[in-house]
């Protein structure tokens, strides 16, 4: 037990799933007992009424059945409930309940029971008020300097303050500007009341201006006075504490002078009496709820401030003097004599927890036992240790079950089918006139044990898509198998960047220490035909882009190679073939005759991706069935890092049109709301006035919101192509340095994780950012040239750049240092060693303005990229011919 825990004395769960606020909580003696004892009466939404008068046998105990006094369903929800003299010709004290559309005010008495039941307590309904307006709060007080009885002012949701002189209505007033209703209070001692208003301010108005006010429901007034903002409603005073209130509390010093509380949402505030700020303070937590009450010290007053965080702090003006830790997070707070015992705290949750508690420091009464000492047996902890550390090691090197067990689990298998659809399960596509085939994938599932929760998630790269993206099973007994087919067909007239497909089951695996399952995850990778998004198409003579990959073998027939693209009427595609992809673009690929080279030209650069994986594929798979080991493709070509660059500007200029379009789409949205805000003000006025053009402005806006909203959409289409496109290029860009530099698998997949870091980019996080924060990192690491570059510090936050020239001043640093000998890894020992091996002469990174100048002036930085490798001399051709002629 904590030392600065509230000390239980009694507490109780009110119904269930009822909802509470700070209205709904009221301490008094509401039935008149006579002896000094506060009741508890507690309100809820749900419209019930309960009234408590806790007896505990010992402090702690909970709620006996002869606590609850009364608890009657009213109906209505109810919104705040208070107890003073609110009937005529009596000073007796009686309850006044307030609900969204009426005021009730009950009699609460109590009758002595013959039996052991006890008192009969019962409500009895003096008058009621039905409300015209929703109301919000209510406040009560001696208006007027009254004697001997209480008045009731409701404050409704649209700003409209209604008197109630106890079973009459007196007068109803708007507050000026009101937009949304605030906290309200009454000062006796200045006959005002005092509320903060939407414009974040503590306004101050006397009753006596109120009553004097012209009354909102006579016709002849202006429509300046039905506002409630003419000459004869003025405010008496002001103070802006910018911030929203949570509570508003007037508290007497003496006779001459009283205070003003105020809650915000970060501060509390005292006021004077005329709205000078006596103090405040700023909360260190988010405050739910307060009470100011006076300190034993003269000329000092505590309050009681509960937070979100199940704290309750007490100052004493701004002073902190205790702190005090709930159950729960307190929305009402009280203090109140219960059975002969003062100041008892009573908080209540907005979930129905009500507790009553006292501040204390009593000692906890647990003692924890001493532990047995015995002599430690070191010989015993030693080979204890390096049992759990043999353990340790096996798990390690194993993982939680050994592997072989992982992967019995369950298996997964997925097999394309070798020919097309016969009838295409393509629906919805937007590829042109050509019709879009679709291949059926076939996944099986086995498993060895019971699993649970089994869920199938296929992906595939956009604009493929599959007709069954999810699915579920339940694996109930071992050794069960379940097959799943589907199709899969291109969805739009672009390319992919990738024909591989994953397959994703997720699953949870039960054991003796979690019978709920362990989630596992287990994919399986399958490989999509070309044919799928390419059809055979006639060669083209002329391109803009071509690449030559050259081999150590002699060149292969194209029809053995591709015998699914094969025209029976054409007998030259021994060396040429072409290819169509759907939605337009022509590939076309040359085999020389002579020697071992294969060219692939296109008019669209990224084009040039697919075939030339496909080819590269093809090829490998041919000589490893021939039982040749050592073929090898590479590339001695320039690196077409001026195409590719052209791509990043494309997409970059995409990115940032979508940043400027929804800037201006937010700022038409929020000139729409602001004239719709304009135009719901003159439609409530009750005297008609003219528009303005208020209307034809609505109507232009609204056509310049759904104009911007469209471009947005359309620009986020170009976008996704767009970055199809660069993922396409950046592929294409991996295989090129790969062959370029015989990279590895390791190192070509540092590289593929350098520029492919996400599936898809946003306007907050995007690919440019990605890929210039990994290559300036490979760069300072493995790619450096000294250790001095391993000591700069790269920026920690990914911001969309201004440009992309740093990204391919960067992607063109890291080709030249490939070339003069740098080699990708992730040890960081190799990085070292790589720092001292490379060749001199390499051009660092700028990490300035003044190193940027001093190395444009010293070194030249691929201007034409022809230094990295000159290309060997291939015969010029201007036709097919030419080619089939080598």
């Amino acid at each position: 037990m904590s030392l600065f825990k509230a000390r239980d004395w009694w507490s109780t769960i009110l119904g269930e799933k009822e909802e509470f606020d700070q209205g709904c909580l009221c301490l008094a003696d509401v039935d008149n007992s006579g002896n000094g004892q506060d009741k508890i009466i507690v309100g809820s939404f749900m419209g019930y009424l309960r009234i408590f008068n806790p007896h505990p046998v010992k402090t702690g105990d909970g709620t006996q059945a002869e606590d609850l006094l009364l608890e009657v369903h009213l109906r209505d929800p109810i919104l705040q409930v208070e107890v003073g003299k609110f009937v005529s010709g009596t000073e007796m004290l009686h309850l006044a309940v307030l609900h969204s559309r009426k005021l009730c005010v009950y009699s609460v008495s109590g009758t002595l029971g013959n039996v052991e039941h006890g008192n009969q307590y019962h409500i009895k309904l003096m008058y009621e008020h039905s409300l015209q307006r929703t109301a919000c709060n209510m406040a009560y007080g001696p208006f007027g300097g009254v004697k001997g009885r209480d008045l009731i002012c409701i404050q409704s949701m649209d700003g409209m303050l209604m008197v109630f002189e106890q079973e009459s209505y007196a007068f109803g007033r708007f507050l000026p500007g009101s937009l949304l209703p605030g906290p309200l209070a009454y000062s006796s001692r200045t006959d005002s009341f005092i509320t903060v208003s939407s414009c974040q301010q503590v306004e101050s108005y006397k009753y006596q201006v109120l009553a004097f006010a012209t009354d909102v429901d006579k016709k002849q007034e202006t429509e300046q006075q039905k506002l409630g903002s003419g000459k004869r409603l003025v405010v008496d005073w002001t103070l802006n504490i910018g911030e929203q209130a949570l509570d508003i509390c007037i508290v007497p010093f003496n006779q001459s002078a009283s205070s003003v509380f105020v809650l915000g949402e970060r501060n509390f505030f005292c006021l004077k009496d005329n709205g000078q700020i006596r103090f405040m303070k700023k909360l260190d937590c988010n405050p739910s709820c307060f009470l100011p009450y006076c300190s034993v010290s003269e000329g000092t007053i505590n309050t009681l401030i509960g937070n979100h965080n199940n704290m309750l702090h007490i100052y004493q003006d701004v002073t902190l003097k205790w702190a005090t830790q709930l159950p729960h997070v307190p929305v009402a707070v009280r203090v109140g004599c219960l059975h002969d015992l003062k100041g008892v705290i009573v908080t209540l949750s907005d979930d129905g927890h009500l507790q009553c508690s006292y501040l204390g420091t009593d000692p906890s009464l647990f003692q924890a036992p001493k532990v047995e000492s015995r002599e430690l047996n070191y010989e015993e902890l030693d080979g204890e240790l390096k049992e759990l550390q043999k353990i340790i090691k096996d798990v390690k090197s194993q993982g939680v079950w050994p592997m072989t067990e992982r992967e019995d689990d369950l298996k997964v298998s997925a097999v394309v089918s070798p020919n097309l659809d016969s009838v295409s399960q393509a629906a919805n596509v937007e590829v042109g006139t050509d019709s879009v085939p679709s291949i059926t994938v076939k996944v099986t599932l086995q498993n060895r044990v019971v699993l649970q929760k089994a869920k199938l998630s296929v992906y595939v790269q956009p604009p493929l898509v599959s007709t069954c993206d999810q699915c579920t099973f339940d694996f109930t007994v071992p050794e069960m198998t379940s097959t799943v087919a589907f199709s899969v067909y291109l969805k739009r007239s672009y390319t992919p960047s990738e024909l591989e497909g994953n397959a994703v089951v997720s699953y949870s695996r039960p054991t003796d220490r979690n019978p709920d399952g362990i989630p596992r995850v287990i994919q399986c990778k399958f490989r999509l035909p070309l044919k799928l998004i390419c059809l055979p198409g006639q060669p083209s003579k002329t391109a803009s882009h071509k690449l030559t990959v050259e081999t150590n073998k002699s060149p292969v027939s194209l029809l053995s190679l591709f015998p699914d693209f094969a025209i029976q009427s054409d007998d030259d595609q021994v060396n040429v073939m072409g290819f169509r992809l759907l939605g337009g673009s022509r590939v076309t690929l040359l085999a020389s005759r002579t020697s071992q080279r294969y060219r692939i030209q296109s008019e669209q650069f990224e084009d040039l991706w697919l075939v030339t994986n496909e080819l590269t594929y093809r090829l490998q798979e041919y000589f490893e069935k021939q039982g040749i080991k050592d073929f090898a493709c590479s590339f001695s070509g320039c690196l077409p890092l001026q195409e590719y660059f052209e791509l990043i500007d494309h997409h970059f200029e995409l990115r940032i049109n979508g940043e400027k379009l929804e800037e201006l789409l937010s700022e038409r949205a929020v000139q729409f709301r602001a004239i719709q805000r304009r135009l719901l003000t003159r439609f409530k006025d009750k005297t008609p006035a003219p528009l303005q053009h208020l209307d034809t402005l609505l109507d232009g806006t609204y056509k310049q919101v759904i104009a911007l909203a469209e471009a947005v959409e359309e620009n986020q289409h170009s976008l996704f192509q767009s970055f199809a496109r660069l993922k396409s290029a950046t592929h294409l860009m991996i295989l090129l340095i790969r062959l370029w530099q015989k990279l590895s698998a390791e190192q070509t997949a540092i590289l593929e994780a350098a520029f492919l870091p996400l599936q898809e980019d946003t306007q907050e996080l995007g690919w440019e950012e990605m890929v210039d924060a990994a290559i300036a990192h490979l760069l300072k690491t493995c790619l450096s040239k000294s250790s001095k570059e391993q000591a700069l510090s790269l920026s920690s936050q990914l911001n969309i750049p201004k440009d992309t020239s740093q990204l391919k001043r960067h992607i063109t640093l890291l080709c030249d240092r490939l070339a003069k000998g740098g080699r990708l890894c992730v040890s960081s020992d190799a990085a070292a060693s790589q720092a001292m091996v490379m060749p001199g002469g390499c051009t660092p990174i700028p990490e300035s303005d003044l190193e940027e100048r001093s190395l444009e002036d010293s070194t030249e930085l691929f201007t034409n990229h022809n230094h990295l490798i000159t290309e060997p001399p291939m015969p010029e051709v201007s036709a097919l011919q030419g080619v089939l002629e080598q």
